[in-house]
């Protein structure tokens, strides 16, 4: 296993070393602390790199071969160790977490001073730029204190940083392991395949699926077991019941946007893309099963056209494939800003809550799990899980408190809405906005939002003392999108730079 291991672990550790010289290379005025933080990153990296050959491995992180052994021994394992896990009869239980090995270096650096953050943010949050209305918040991580505010209070058009709220009442309601499955049914009595759609916009009909649910997948395995039954001609129909309301969102047709549906594939893209705007298919359900259709002709099972319909309950299931969990399409949202994922987390928010899957359901189910969380939602209004409804409102103070809140010990599963914010300068919405020489390249970690008029930032920064810092900024009234942003990114940056005592 070691000899097996080995190419692959030496090759993991070059990506690294490599990358631990970019970051050198584009980070040249961090602290020794921020710097510390940065590498145990790229350690974790190598460590994964070096153990991958080692595999195979779950969702999870978990040999198979030690998930098998753990199941065998008084019925002990861990939690999303298999699909199903958790929920057969007799799955294992949930192991408890091992202690932490190292304590965070934010828990002993010394925090900014209220006075000192407010002579350093006041002036930058004044710049030309962001116009005449903006709010600001930021907020020591360790503590829950909020260090500086400036409107922090008041709720504004919010644009894709509504996200962050959309990630955490997701996990929060449905748990970051959760996964939405995309099934295939067989009506009783008759040859009628029906393709239920469950919500999981990640589908890909591409043949690599890169760990995503694949279309080619289910078709193979309905096509196996039709054979079974030895049927080899259908009819297929479609299932978009599990939403309801309009599914074309408020501002159109839209690159941005697919119309949201129950069923779609890779997102009801064109462009064969992943990400960022695209030209969309108007029909992605009858879009999704053209394309089952042809490749359940390629597995030898012939096809005729139905219109869409509901599956009957009583239905046999033929084959079912699953997204992978919550908390990695989270992340995928977040860095990316993908929009249809954040629409189909709504929904999955609402179902979670017993709300219709729509826009005005997700909205009451949002709004419902983060008062359960404790989170100041005065003035709040979530008129859509994207961002993309310029009647969307959200507060700086509940942005950076929410946060906070997703980085606190007793809210582990809201983790993702940390791990998935775009680095400065490195990857997803945030990879070209800052520049190699910037001191917040590698340290800020944020969420960006744009609408005309509206540029927003919110996220967190590792200060020069090694504190953990989360903030929001929030600008309204903008007239140069590009001015707005690099006074937004200047502002962050600024964080990373200062002590502020």
């Amino acid at each position: 296993m070691a000899r097996a291991a080995k190419p692959r672990a030496v090759s993991a550790a070059r990506a690294v070393v490599q990358g631990t010289r970019a970051v050198a290379t584009r980070s040249m005025k961090l602290t020794t602390l921020q710097l510390t933080a940065g590498a145990a990153t790229f350690g974790l990296a190598l460590s994964a790199g070096a153990v991958a050959a080692a595999g195979p491995w779950d969702s999870s992180g978990q040999r198979t071969a030690e998930r098998d052994w753990a199941a065998s021994r008084d019925h002990e394992g861990g939690e999303d160790h298999g699909r199903d896990s958790g929920n057969a009869p007799g799955a294992p239980e949930v192991a408890p977490s091992a202690p932490p090995v190292l304590t965070g270096l934010g828990d002993s650096m010394p925090a900014p001073t209220k006075q000192a953050l407010a002579d350093v943010l006041t002036p930058l949050l004044r710049a030309p730029a962001l116009g005449s209305r903006s709010t600001a918040a930021v907020v020591d991580v360790t503590t829950g204190e909020t260090l500086y505010g400036s409107g922090a209070d008041e709720a504004l058009i919010p644009a894709s940083t509504t996200k962050i709220a959309t990630a955490a009442a997701a996990l929060s309601a449905a748990g970051p392991g959760h996964r939405i499955a995309t099934r295939t049914v067989l009506h009783p009595g008759s040859k009628e395949v029906v393709l239920v759609g469950g919500g999981d916009p990640t589908l890909t009909a591409h043949e690599d699926a890169n760990g995503y649910a694949s279309l080619h997948t289910l078709a193979a395995d309905t096509a196996a077991a039709l054979k079974k039954r030895g049927v080899d001609e259908v009819t297929l129909s479609y299932d978009t019941s599990l939403y309801s309301g309009p599914a074309l969102h408020p501002i159109g047709v839209n690159p941005n946007l697919a119309p949201v549906s129950a069923l779609m594939v890779d997102e009801a893209r064109r462009d064969g893309s992943s990400s960022g705007p695209a030209d969309r298919g108007t029909d992605p359900a009858g879009d999704a099963a053209d394309t089952f259709a042809k490749l359940l002709a390629d597995q030898g099972v012939k096809t005729k056209p139905s219109a869409p319909v509901k599956a009957a309950g009583t239905a046999e299931p033929l084959a079912t494939v699953q997204s992978p969990p919550l908390s990695t399409l989270v992340e995928r949202m977040l860095t990316n800003s993908d929009n249809d994922i954040a629409e189909a987390l709504a929904r999955q928010t609402a179902l979670a809550a017993g709300e219709p899957a729509s826009f005005e359901g997700a909205e009451k189910a949002i709004r419902a799990e983060l008062d359960r969380l404790g989170l100041p939602l005065d003035g709040a209004h979530f008129a859509d899980g994207s961002g993309l409804n310029r009647d969307d409102r959200l507060s700086a103070g509940l942005l950076t408190t929410l946060l906070a809140k997703a980085a606190s010990p007793s809210h582990p599963g809201l983790r993702p809405v940390l791990t998935g914010l775009p680095v400065a300068g490195f990857t997803g919405t945030l990879r070209t906005r800052y520049a190699d020489d910037v001191p917040g390249t590698g340290v800020v970690r944020a969420k960006t939002g744009t609408l005309t008029g509206v540029n927003t930032l919110a996220g967190t920064v590792v200060d020069a003392d090694g504190r953990l810092l989360a903030f929001a900024f929030m600008a309204t009234e903008t007239a140069d999108p590009t001015a707005a942003q690099k006074a937004l990114d200047n502002t962050a940056s600024t964080l990373a730079t200062c002590g502020c005592r």
